[in-house]
């Protein structure tokens, strides 16, 4: 009889059966080898795909299994730290109103990265991170779609709540800050385009957030992942595309700030970038990933026998 491997949440609770795969016996014998896994992989710079996609599937499930009020809370307190990011840009961009720099797109770009850093490493649920985290063990059969679906609006709903929360704070620190252009500049740049290039440009945003969240579960340095976080959201900010949660903090504070932008412009735009950024990161990470990495293990285990 094949043993599978039980996964086991962070708090001690189990999530499901590991796929029993030639990687999974792999591991198995690994552990057999070594004293401590600790002292086997601390020197590693990278997880084997199988193992990235096993740590994706025990997460995934462990983020579907929280209670709600644990959900809500940390993706109210996400919403709230991202604001930074939109601090961070907004006050670049005020300082380089009124005349147009070589390299403003790039000097904003490397600003916009430092919210989400915050937002990452402090392990709340941000929607984007884990909308293709959450997809995983859907696809694996051990979570069913109505727990993927109640994550998602419980961290869309937090994290919108503690964007709004946030923006009040930043509008109340306008004194001190004084980023008033530069939210305006970061509220029209979202109001500038039609839907189907919004949608476009959130899917964009989306993969690169969800491939983030990868690369993040491939590395064991805290330094590898404040670096795959930088590069990711670098990219989105030099592209311009578009962030559900960061862009609906930069559209509060842009309707707090001005008389010229109404409340009824707000919903289409949130709602077409969460749309793209759930497609963005389900499609073009999750089901790939999961099905290139399935498809490999089934061949090699046909090899096999």
């Amino acid at each position: 009889m094949q043993e599978n491997k039980q996964l086991v949440s962070s708090r001690g609770e189990p999530l499901g059966r590991e796929q029993d795969t030639g990687r999974s016996k792999e591991r198995r014998q690994e552990n057999s080898e070594f004293v401590s896994v600790i002292v086997k992989r601390t020197d590693e710079t990278f997880r084997h795909p199988d193992d990235i996609l096993e740590k994706a599937i025990g997460e995934g499930l462990e983020q579907i299994s929280r209670p709600t009020l644990s959900l809500l809370l940390s993706a109210v307190a996400a919403g709230m730290i991202l604001c930074f990011t939109v601090l961070a840009v907004a006050v670049m961009a005020t300082l380089m109103t009124g005349g147009e720099h070589p390299f403003s797109r790039v000097i904003l770009a490397a600003s916009y990265p430092l919210g989400f850093v915050l937002c990452i490493l402090s392990r709340t649920q941000l929607f984007t991170e884990h909308t293709a985290t959450a997809v995983y063990p859907v696809l694996d059969g051990k979570a069913k779609l109505n727990g993927l679906f109640r994550l998602w609006g419980i961290v869309i709903l937090g994290n919108l709540l503690g964007g709004l929360l946030s923006s009040a704070l930043l509008m109340a620190a306008e004194p001190v800050i004084h980023a008033s252009e530069g939210y305006l500049v970061l509220a029209r740049h979202l109001l500038a385009y039609p839907v189907q290039t919004l949608f476009v440009s959130a899917i964009l945003a989306g993969w690169l957030m969800a491939l983030g969240a990868w690369i993040v579960l491939s590395t064991y340095s805290t330094l590898s992942q404040i670096v795959s976080i930088y590069i990711v959201t670098f990219l989105i900010g030099l592209g311009g595309f578009h962030h559900s949660i960061a862009g609906s903090i930069e559209l509060f504070v842009g309707y707090f700030s001005s008389d010229s932008i109404t409340f009824w412009q707000l919903p289409p735009v949130i709602l077409t970038a969460l749309a793209g950024n759930l497609v963005g990161g389900s499609v073009f990470v999750a089901m790939l990933n999961y099905g290139h990495i399935r498809h490999s293990q089934r061949a090699d285990n046909k090899a096999k026998k």
